[in-house]
């Protein structure tokens, strides 16, 4: 008998906000559970939403992508400034690959989706800027959801992702 797939973790609208624009930090842990962390510039969720993809830069991020290759395991934080609402993602399996050809402009798109996002809450385009264009190799994270969570600050932080989230 076939092995059959994990049900994703994931639903649509929740697949919708992360691809949005929203802070992504991304977390590891190395053998000797040292954090480590990076902040990613977009995400991609697979159509049958049980791989997502994150882009960081290469440069930033390597601690993190040696940690990744040591367990695979990351937990990555998805937050909309303007609103506070959080989602956490944990995932395994995770590996480094080459962004596809039409994933830099996936990037770039986050990127002034961002620039929008934090001028609503009075974050100037420059610091924005700052903080997400880093000119660097982008790569991109690849894992299986294995586990999510609401993270928005109030009674239902920590609370398992259901129909209610």
């Amino acid at each position: 008998m076939p092995a059959r797939a994990n049900p994703a973790v994931i639903d649509a609208e929740h697949a919708r906000f992360l691809q949005g624009a929203v802070s992504i930090i991304v977390a590891s842990r190395n053998a000797s559970n040292q954090p480590e962390l990076v902040r990613a510039h977009g995400c991609r969720v697979s159509r049958d939403r049980r791989q997502l993809r994150l882009f960081v830069d290469a440069a930033q991020a390597g601690e993190l992508l040696a940690d990744l290759h040591g367990n695979g395991l990351v937990a990555v934080v998805f937050t909309e400034p303007s609103s506070h609402r959080s989602l956490q993602v944990k995932g395994e399996g995770a590996r480094i690959v080459r962004l596809r050809v039409d994933e830099p402009a996936r990037v770039e798109a986050y990127r002034a989706a961002m620039v929008g996002e934090l001028g609503r809450i009075g974050i100037s385009e420059a610091l924005t800027r700052a903080l997400l264009f880093t000119g660097g190799e982008e790569v991109a994270l690849q894992f299986a959801p294995v586990q999510a969570f609401v993270q928005t600050p109030g009674p239902d932080a920590g609370r398992p992702l259901g129909a209610n989230a």
